[in-house]
């Protein structure tokens, strides 16, 4: 169902703090969210009591802030590294 229109499937540009986190760009925006993700669970950077919630390393720190951040607010973070 989804067209060539989609917002996920179209390649977008990475700022360099998030290149360092998933690669060099460009890459779709679902590329970057499952890269992010990839990131963050090879880092165990999950909160063990709630895994909502995400505690940044230092890479990870640089897009979206040092604080502990929930995931849904994760993805707010990153969208402003895209352009």
């Amino acid at each position: 169902m989804a067209g060539k229109n989609n917002a996920l499937q179209k390649p977008v540009t990475l700022s360099p703090e998030l290149e360092n986190v998933v690669g060099k760009g460009p890459m779709t925006r679902a590329q970057v969210t499952s890269k992010v993700w990839d990131h963050i669970k090879a880092n165990n950077l999950q909160d063990s009591q709630d895994k909502r919630m995400i505690n940044p390393d230092d890479k990870l720190g640089a897009v979206i802030g040092k604080e502990q951040i929930s995931m849904f607010k994760m993805t707010a973070a990153v969208s402003k590294h895209l352009s």
